[in-house]
């Protein structure tokens, strides 16, 4: 092979790499530009071109398709800018998803598989069927990045305020109302059958909704207590209109508390009559406790320390 073929091959291996209409005139532009390089290199050696100092300045050149990208418009699925926002997403959801299927893989009857048993159940069912987290995050992150670039000007920069826009006060009466319904749901589940079935619901059903004595002697008026404590929290947040420090104090610290007590419910006996529902609302607990701290750390993360001068250090 001598030193010509050795340049066809390479702008070949370029050129099948872009688009048709695009393959002669790079063709020949790159012709042109690799028998100037080798012209300079030759009279640099001070010997005649030849086949190895073809591929020699060919390999210094850049792979054909380092070369050919260079050529092409660049095809971005995620932003540089939301790289590691992207990343931070991912390996926290991923953390959690292989955390509470350990936990769930972990809580179930004991059985004659063992350790190695459940872990290899983790992997199978859990670790590996995790990867659609990822996945649905490239897509979500290369549509905001579409987006982005065909309306630049609805992603514009605009400062944020520490009062609740009309949307954040909708946000916050919807909030309040979920407290009360989960008030009402923490004191007698049942009514939802009622409500629903109008109390032709099997006794099945009002049987898995019973909760344990235990879970009403202690743990329950715990839970309600700190429920009731959020009514008057948010009422305040609506009624000023914006998240002072200390109510972002106050809302940080029930948060806690409720996580707590909300680790000790799971942790503990039964809270419903039946094993299949008593597993369900802690599997729900599990995840309320999860996305609640997964939201506290998210809030802290993006907190600015110190704060600029006069400016709200909480939300």
């Amino acid at each position: 092979m001598n030193a010509n073929e050795v340049i066809e091959s390479y702008v070949t291996d370029v050129a099948v790499q872009l688009p048709r209409r695009q393959r002669n005139d790079v063709a020949f532009e790159l012709r042109a530009l690799i028998a100037e390089g080798l012209q300079d290199k030759a009279e640099a050696a001070g010997r005649d071109i030849d086949a190895p100092m073809a591929i020699e300045f060919l390999g210094a050149f850049g792979r054909p398709a380092e070369v050919a990208a260079r050529y092409r418009t660049a095809l971005t699925i995620i932003d540089p800018a939301d790289g590691r926002s992207f990343l931070r997403v991912t390996v926290i959801g991923m953390a959690v998803i292989w955390g509470l299927g350990l936990l769930q893989v972990f809580m179930q009857p004991d059985n004659t598989d063992g350790f190695l048993g459940k872990l290899g159940q983790w992997f199978g069912g859990v670790l590996v069927g995790s990867l659609w987290w990822p996945g649905m995050l490239v897509a979500w992150y290369g549509m905001a990045a579409w987006s982005r670039r065909r309306s630049p000007k609805a992603s514009n920069w605009k400062p944020r305020s520490g009062d609740l826009s009309p949307g954040s006060r909708t946000g916050m009466v919807m909030a309040l109302i979920g407290v009360v319904i989960g008030i009402l749901v923490l004191i007698d589940p049942r009514w939802i059958l009622d409500f629903f079935w109008r109390g032709g619901a099997a006794p099945a059903a009002y049987e898995a909704l019973t909760y344990t004595d235990a879970f009403l002697q202690w743990q329950g008026p715990c839970v309600l207590a700190l429920l009731v404590l959020n009514i008057p929290l948010f009422i305040a947040v609506i009624v000023s209109g914006r998240w002072s420090a200390m109510l972002g104090w106050a809302s940080d610290a029930l948060a806690l508390a409720m996580s707590a007590l909300l680790t000790w419910v799971v942790l503990d006996g039964p809270v419903l009559s039946t094993p299949i529902a008593d597993k369900t609302a802690k599997s729900i607990l599990v995840l309320t406790i999860a996305f609640t701290l997964i939201g506290m750390g998210i809030q802290r993360y993006r907190r600015v320390r110190p704060a600029p001068t006069g400016a709200s250090a909480h939300r």
